[in-house]
């Protein structure tokens, strides 16, 4: 009896021990089966993330691809900007090309600006700005604008547009699409009291006179024709008598009036804005030069300085988008509309330009319906002003 108890007790010891084998081995199943799950989990996991990370990379690929493309662009615009057309006429280039190809000039544009708002007294009549039929207060233009006021003689400006928001349609009187960019100078010894008489005047036999300059792109010249050109301006004394081929204008003072010959251009819509820049260059002694660059092509038209001798009194400049000319002087965009407006100035320093304005801070005669936001003005390798105007 004793000894069938005792293998009773080695079965039973030898059953639970193989019992517990076996839950051993079912646990290191199951736990095999939990890290295997683990696994594939995790493998399946970083499966599925793989293409979302070539997504992400290629969308940070394509992002620095277009800032690259947009700084080699920038680069190319300043470097064909200051090296500019060799000889007075019409010429264009394409990127990435840096050496202007002659164009034939069109027909010299019909177009006569707006006559400036502002004007010096014993010279302009002491003109202040006109209510324009239409025109609130805030809105850009017709004197109310802003300019970059530089500590040295302007060389140089270029507009542009960094964000246009909502925008899209623009009319004037004549239909849609109908309206300039215009970069002005300031009027030499004006309202702003520069201190800078024009030599101009001497040089060509007057006692006293003032000059101002337009570098405009226009979307119809008066002929269905987009065009960049320079407009000249010149104020003179009451009994004097405007150049040999200028025409006159009078409205409370004696001016004139001249145009450049003409480049044609492509026609883009208000909606293409943050495409364009428009650029001015003015070089004593040397030409006198409007460029217009859209995308990645640029046209400019060059003129004697001596047409009116802008570089000897350059000081401020205005930007924006305003009418085509005096026959349809406002700018109308759709309601929800929003453009950045940016001018860059070089007058050889890095420091940052003045804001003038809003309230007499502009020289054109036309106008938007945009109102005025604040200007902020900045320094550095390309001083300039920035501000936003939107209805």
């Amino acid at each position: 009896m004793l000894l069938s108890a005792e293998v009773g007790c080695t079965h039973q010891s030898n059953r639970n021990g193989l019992n517990q084998r076996e839950n051993e081995f079912m646990q290191s199943k199951i736990k095999f089966g939990v890290r295997s799950l683990i696994h594939v989990a995790v493998v399946a996991g970083l499966l599925s993330m793989m293409p979302l990370s070539a997504t992400f990379a290629a969308q940070a690929s394509n992002e620095v691809a277009v800032q690259a493309q947009a700084q080699a662009l920038q680069s190319w615009h300043e470097n064909i900007k200051q090296v500019g057309p060799p000889a007075a006429g019409c010429w264009s280039v394409s990127y990435p090309n840096h050496i202007w190809k002659k164009e034939t000039c069109g027909q010299v544009s019909g177009y006569r600006s707006s006559p400036p708002t502002l004007g010096k007294p014993g010279v302009m009549g002491g003109i202040a700005s006109r209510a324009m039929t239409g025109k609130t207060a805030n809105q850009a233009g017709a004197g109310n604008d802003y300019s970059a006021l530089t500590a040295n003689l302007t060389s140089s400006a270029v507009g542009s547009f960094p964000t246009v928001k909502g925008v899209k349609s623009e009319s004037g009187n004549y239909g849609a699409n109908k309206y300039t960019l215009q970069l002005n100078t300031n009027i030499s010894d004006d309202v702003v009291q520069l201190g800078n008489t024009s030599p101009y005047c001497a040089d060509n036999g007057y006692a006293a006179c003032s000059t101002w300059q337009q570098f405009i792109y226009s979307t119809d010249n008066g002929g269905g024709n987009p065009q960049a050109f320079i407009q000249n301006w010149l104020f003179i004394g009451p009994n004097d008598t405007c150049p040999a081929g200028w025409g006159s204008f009078s409205q409370g003072y004696n001016g004139c009036y001249t145009n450049s010959d003409a480049v044609a251009v492509p026609n883009v819509l208000a909606a293409n804005l943050a495409k364009v820049k428009l650029s001015g260059t003015a070089s004593a002694n040397g030409l006198d030069t409007v460029t217009f660059t859209y995308g990645t092509t640029a046209y400019a038209i060059s003129q004697s300085d001596s047409t009116l001798e802008i570089a000897s009194t350059w000081m401020q400049s205005e930007f924006n988008i305003v009418g085509d000319g005096s026959e349809s002087a406002a700018a109308n965009f759709n309601s929800g509309s929003s453009l950045t407006v940016k001018l860059s100035v070089n007058d050889g320093s890095t420091n940052a330009p003045t804001c003038v304005g809003p309230a007499n801070g502009g020289t054109t005669g036309e106008y938007n319906n945009l109102n005025l936001g604040a200007c902020a003005a900045s320094g550095g390798a390309t001083p300039s002003i920035q501000f936003t105007e939107s209805n």
